[in-house]
C-alpha cells in the first residue's frame, strides 16, 4: 500500500491522521475499485502541505523530475511498480525512447533522467535518450556530478514512428512537460506515448485538475465521514488576465476577496487564529514560476512592475492569461529548522517514495518550489528489519500513510482529468 517512511512529524497523531489510519481497510478497498475504473498515470509526484488541521495537495505533476532525490532503498519499489505499469500500457514493450526536458546545463535534472533510465533498465527494458534540442545532431555525452553519464541522441521520424539511428522503440516515455507546445515530430505517430501528448502544459489546466480533485475529495470524505475541506483547498479560476491592466487587476482582486471570505468562514468554524491567504499561480506551467502569496485584495492592486512582470511570463516565455486562485495551506513541518513540505512520488498506483522540499529563506505561507530549495530524502522508518522486529514494526502507526492517501487522491483526480481530456481531444472515441 504505502511504504512505512519517516516524516518530520513528532508527537501524538493528529486527529486527521488517526481517522485515516483507523479507516485503512475501507480506504484500500475503495482505492482498488477506483484503479480498475480509472487507470493511474505512468508516474506522478504530488506536493503536499500539512498545517495540522489540514493536509492537502497543492500541485500534481504528471512529468515528475526529482527521481534522483529518492533514496536507493526505494528502487525495488520503483522497479516493481514500473513492471506493473508497462504491462498495462503495452505488454509487448521491450525498448523505450525516453524524451527529457530541453535542459543540458541543469545537471540536477539530468541526474533525474539518469535515475529513471536506471530504474527502467533494472525493470528489464532497453532505454535510450532522444533529445528535441536542434543542436543535438549526433550522439552527445554528458558527464554528471554523480559519476554517471548520459548520451543524448537526435530523434528521427520515419513515417509514423519516431526513434534513433538503428533504434526503433516500442513506446515513448515523456519527461518533457511540453510547455512550449507539442513538437511536430511527435504528432501523428502510432507508438504508445506516456504520458499522452495532451497531458502537457500546452493544453493541461490546473483548474481542471482541482475540479476533478474536488469531486474525488467529496466522494472520499463521504466514504469515511470526513469534512472534505480538511484535505481539499478551495480554489477559483480567472481568465483574460493582464497584470498590467488596472481593470483586470480589479477583477482578480475581487475574486481574491471572495475566496478569502470563504476560507475565513472555515477558519472561524475550526477556531483557527491564523490569517487566511491565497496563492495565485499560472493555470498552466510548472517550475514554481508565476506564483505569489496574497492576504488581501490590496496585494493584487499594489503589485510593482517587477512583480507584475514576474507573474506575466512563465517557462518557455509563455504569457500568463489564466490563473488559478488556490487556498493557501500553511506548512508547519520543518527540517533542521527550515520550512519544509513533503513531495510524494508514485509509479502507476503505487507510492514509491518521497522527500521534503526545504527552503531556508521562505516562510510557512510561501511557495517553496523556488530557487534555493533543497531536497531531503525520506527514509524507511526502520532502515533494516530483522525477522524478530517485524511484529513491532507492523504495530507502529505509519505516519506517512496519510500522506500516501492524500497523494493517491490527487493521482486519482489526475487519472479522471486525463480521461476527460482524452474525450475532448478525441470526441469520436
Amino acid at each position: 500500500m504505502v511504504p512505512h517512511l519517516s516524516t518530520a512529524l513528532t508527537g501524538p497523531l493528529q486527529a486527521l491522521e488517526s481517522h485515516i489510519l483507523d479507516s485503512m481497510p475501507t480506504i484500500e478497498h475503495w482505492f482498488r475499485q477506483q484503479w480498475i475504473e480509472h487507470p493511474a498515470p505512468l508516474y506522478t509526484s504530488v506536493d503536499l502541505r500539512n498545517s495540522g488541521f489540514k493536509l492537502a495537495p497543492v500541485d500534481t505533476n504528471l512529468f515528475p523530475a526529482g527521481f534522483n532525490n529518492l533514496r536507493p532503498e526505494f528502487y525495488p519499489l520503483c522497479i516493481q511498480a514500473l513492471m506493473t505499469a508497462v504491462e498495462k500500457i503495452c505488454p509487448d514493450t521491450r525498448q523505450f525512447l525516453f524524451i527529457p526536458e530541453n535542459h543540458t546545463r541543469n545537471t540536477f535534472y539530468l541526474e533525474n533522467v539518469a535515475a529513471l533510465k536506471t530504474l527502467l533498465q533494472r525493470a528489464g527494458f532497453a532505454v535510450r535518450i532522444g533529445s528535441l534540442l536542434p543542436e543535438i545532431t549526433e550522439p552527445t555525452r554528458f558527464d554528471l556530478p554523480s559519476g554517471d553519464h548520459l548520451v543524448l541522441e537526435p530523434i528521427i521520424k520515419s513515417g509514423k514512428r519516431v526513434g534513433l539511428k538503428d533504434y526503433d522503440p516500442c513506446a515513448v516515455i515523456l519527461n518533457n512537460d511540453l510547455s512550449a507546445g507539442i513538437p511536430d515530430i511527435l504528432k501523428d505517430i502510432n507508438q504508445h506515448i506516456v504520458p499522452p501528448l495532451f497531458a502537457g502544459w500546452s493544453t493541461r489546466k490546473k483548474s481542471l485538475h482541482f475540479s476533478a480533485f474536488n469531486d474525488v475529495a467529496k466522494e472520499f470524505s463521504e466514504l469515511i465521514h470526513l469534512d472534505p475541506w480538511v484535505i481539499n483547498p478551495y480554489f477559483d479560476h480567472a481568465k483574460d488576465i493582464d497584470f498590467n491592466d488596472t481593470s483586470s487587476q480589479e477583477a482578480l482582486a475581487n475574486k481574491v476577496e471572495q475566496l478569502l471570505a470563504k476560507i475565513k468562514l472555515k477558519y472561524t468554524e475550526y477556531d483557527i487564529k491564523d490569517d487566511p491567504f491565497v496563492i495565485i499561480k499560472a493555470d498552466s506551467g510548472t517550475y514554481g514560476m508565476g506564483i505569489m502569496t496574497v492576504k488581501s485584495p490590496d496585494d493584487v492592486m499594489n503589485l510593482n512592475r517587477k512583480q507584475r512582470n514576474k507573474m506575466s511570463v512563465i517557462k518557455e516565455g509563455q504569457v500568463v492569461r489564466e490563473v488559478l486562485l488556490q487556498e493557501g495551506v500553511y506548512t508547519f513541518e520543518n527540517v533542521d529548522g527550515a520550512v519544509a513540505e513533503p513531495v510524494v512520488y508514485m509509479i502507476d498506483h503505487f507510492v514509491v517514495g518521497g522527500f521534503y522540499r526545504v527552503h531556508t529563506e521562505r516562510g510557512i505561507d510561501e511557495n517553496l518550489n523556488a530557487p534555493g530549495a533543497k531536497f531531503v530524502p525520506l527514509a524507511f522508518e526502520t532502515e533494516t528489519i530483522a525477522p524478530d522486529q517485524s511484529q513491532n514494526f507492523d504495530a507502529t502507526p505509519n505516519r506517512f500513510y496519510t500522506y500516501g492517501v492524500v497523494a493517491r487522491l490527487a493521482m486519482l483526480a489526475a487519472a479522471r482529468e486525463l480521461e476527460y481530456m482524452e474525450r475532448e481531444a478525441n470526441p469520436s472515441v
